[in-house]
């Protein structure tokens, strides 16, 4: 069977998510299964080039892993025209710069989110990269979450007959690092750096609501820093200066409503960190990163009001589990291997940069609607 290697440049790979999602169990997890199949045959291989600032921390993880080539030197890697993807899963405020050199040395680009720290930026690179011809495509990983894969279904079968409303509910509480360490980088809390959860996550947001129920029209925020003071990795106290909770109501071009809640500053009493309930006027859902719970328009009760005496209903005992009646593997895995396939034949990504531009305008239009405490329409993005 033919085998086409594909030199990957991975940059920001001594993070969390680069490390464990993006190298661990993405690239080096296609490379164990024996790459990827094209529809002719061919058999696509990743070869992971590490890039990053730490000399030493890249050595260990290549020596680790039987890994060959890693490097500091970003330009270097680019000048190679060996090298044919460059994927960007840096700070924030690093990405613009790097993806922009990427795309000027020719290479097809896969890049985390936010794509840049401003809708301007955003489509500069964008268009960059439709000019350059090149195949690029942005980290929707959780379109391939189990939940959300349930809910899906569950509104291209009509379960929901007319979507009435969304809720989302996100978050749990990251401790401020002074007892007990900080479990997120500090640089998320710090604005100068690309820090905030508006940022962080209404990209995120974007796209899952805009795939399951259709055009954001209109969304009125507000975001807060609800812990001002933390301490960093070395245990040296900071002020945040970037929001760690914003709490949103978006509007569809269908009619239905959301209620986004999203914080860092929140303890969690629900079944997963990330739920969405859905109500329209033939059932409902609740759904999770793996679960996905459904009730259906005959068997909803009839709750009635009354303070006075206890509630007899047990509430969640009347809703049903949809089943894992298939197979889900990892969702970075997933979205990688379909990029790969994109690139090794030259085909456009169904998740481009133009998608992840989407992104940040929602992120920057409810940083807008926060600071002047009014609804914003969403207007068509003009890529």
């Amino acid at each position: 069977m033919a085998r086409k290697v594909i030199q990957v440049a991975v940059n920001g790979v001594t993070g969390r998510m680069g490390y464990r999602q993006h190298l661990v169990r993405s690239l080096l997890a296609i490379r164990e299964q024996g790459g990827v199949r094209l529809s002719d045959g061919t058999d696509v291989y990743p070869e992971p080039i590490l890039v990053g600032r730490s000399e030493e921390r890249l050595r260990a993880i290549a020596a680790q892993h039987g890994l060959d080539r890693w490097t500091t030197r970003l330009d270097e890697v680019l000048a190679d025209p060996e090298v044919d993807v460059y994927f960007d899963t840096q700070v924030t405020s690093a990405r613009e710069a790097s993806l922009m050199k990427a795309i000027e040395a020719g290479k097809h680009v896969y890049t985390e989110k936010p794509v840049a720290g401003s809708l301007a930026g955003a489509l500069r690179l964008a268009r960059a990269a439709q000019a350059a011809g090149i195949t690029h495509g942005v980290v929707h990983d959780k379109l391939f979450l189990p939940g959300v894969i349930k809910l899906r279904r569950l509104v291209d079968s009509g379960f929901f007959g007319r979507v009435l409303s969304v809720r989302l509910e996100f978050g749990y509480w990251v401790f401020e690092g002074d007892g007990v360490p900080a479990q997120r980088p500090s640089w998320n809390y710090r604005a100068a750096d690309g820090g905030g959860i508006v940022l962080d996550m209404f990209p995120h947001w974007q796209y899952v609501l805009t795939d399951l129920f259709g055009p954001v029209s209109a969304l009125y925020a507000r975001n807060v820093t609800h812990v001002p003071r933390r301490w960093d990795e070395s245990g040296r106290p900071y002020e945040a200066t970037a929001d760690d909770a914003a709490y949103a109501v978006v509007e569809f071009a269908s009619g239905a409503v959301a209620a986004v809640n999203s914080s860092w500053a929140v303890r969690v009493n629900r079944r997963e960190l990330l739920e969405l309930q859905v109500d329209g006027t033939d059932g409902s859902a609740v759904a999770g990163l793996r679960h996905c719970a459904i009730q259906h328009r005959v068997s909803t009760p009839m709750p009635v009001w009354n303070p006075d005496l206890p509630d007899p209903l047990d509430y969640q005992a009347q809703w049903t589990d949809v089943p894992d009646n298939m197979t889900f593997d990892n969702g970075f895995k997933a979205e990688w291997e379909l990029f790969l396939r994109s690139a090794a034949s030259g085909q456009p990504f169904a998740w481009d940069l133009t998608k992840g531009a989407e992104g940040v305008q929602l992120a920057e239009l409810a940083l807008r609607s926060s600071a002047e405490g009014r609804r914003i329409d969403v207007p068509p993005l003009d890529a």
